[in-house]
């Protein structure tokens, strides 16, 4: 969902930007140093992204995000509690997340100060990790997906699934992830799951290399928060968006629902998804 901003930041008393720049990418730093220059010029504080964790509380007028689409992970993990809006400045291949291209990154900068753009909100997954033996749990917040998968080579793992509150199934399968709409490209894409349009309000469930019968992806509502209980005696690990790493023993649960704050994009103009999917996996017409 697109929504208007005020068209003036004169009297905005944060002044202050966020910049995520990937570490091991050359192009990303030169091109940061310049947009540094140019917020700065402009009377900008600018914060590094390396300076702050997922979690703390601070407030910017945006967030930079120079690199591809990890980049842009790592950054709405700092912006999501305080609501601050992402640019993401293109300089991965896939480049789903991220709107402007490096020739371009001035003119949006321009289009930010003046207002000229809009806001386009992004559902979240609010992921909380309650241990089986009844130590502290954890809560976290995804953009893509949870996945819990095997630690063990040559072994599936088991999982019980619950489905808002009521017993659903147990997957016997490598690997069980829950994604957003905005996820639905990425690792469940690979995995055969559904794309879903990004304006959606959805989880889907999808089994990796699952062993039984019902091997399909699964839609639920932003109402049915989704459990997923390791069983047996194998520990698993869960990854949240491909960044966080925590380990998992039987009995532990990880609960997914929408998160109360959604994730927040700059946008100039509407965006064709569609377009978007077509270009980035050179789809054409038969």
């Amino acid at each position: 969902m697109l929504a208007p901003v005020a068209p003036s930041r004169e009297d905005d008393p944060v002044r202050s930007v966020l910049f995520a720049v990937h570490p091991d990418r050359p192009a990303a730093a030169d091109l940061s140093a310049v947009a540094r220059a140019w917020w700065e010029a402009r009377d900008y504080d600018v914060e590094l992204a390396a300076d702050h964790s997922p979690g703390s509380s601070h407030e910017w007028d945006f967030a930079m995000s120079f690199g591809g689409d990890g980049t842009i992970l790592r950054t709405v993990q700092l912006a999501l509690p305080a609501g601050t809006p992402v640019l993401g400045i293109n300089l991965g291949r896939m480049g789903f997340l991220a709107q402007v291209e490096p020739a371009g990154m001035e003119a949006a900068f321009e289009h930010l100060v003046s207002g000229a753009y809009q806001v386009e909100d992004r559902m979240a997954l609010a992921v909380n990790v309650v241990r089986g033996d009844g130590g502290a749990g954890s809560a976290h917040v995804a953009l893509n997906e949870v996945i819990i998968e095997r630690i063990a080579p040559g072994h599936t793992i088991r999982v019980g699934v619950e489905i808002g509150g009521h017993r659903f199934l147990t997957y016997v399968a490598d690997g069980l992830l829950v994604c957003t709409p905005t996820g639905s490209t990425a690792y469940n894409m690979s995995a055969r799951g559904p794309v879903l349009s990004p304006s959606m309000q959805a989880f889907v469930l999808t089994p990796v290399a699952p062993h039984l019968v019902f091997d399909r992806s699964l839609v639920v509502g932003p109402e049915e928060p989704v459990s997923l209980t390791l069983l047996d005696d194998r520990q698993a690990t869960a990854v949240l968006d491909g960044l966080c790493l925590i380990p998992l023993d039987p009995g532990d649960a990880v609960v997914c629902s929408a998160s109360p704050r959604p994730a927040r994009f700059v946008r100039f103009g509407r965006q064709d998804f569609q377009a978007v999917l077509r270009a980035r996996f050179s789809l054409a017409d038969r």
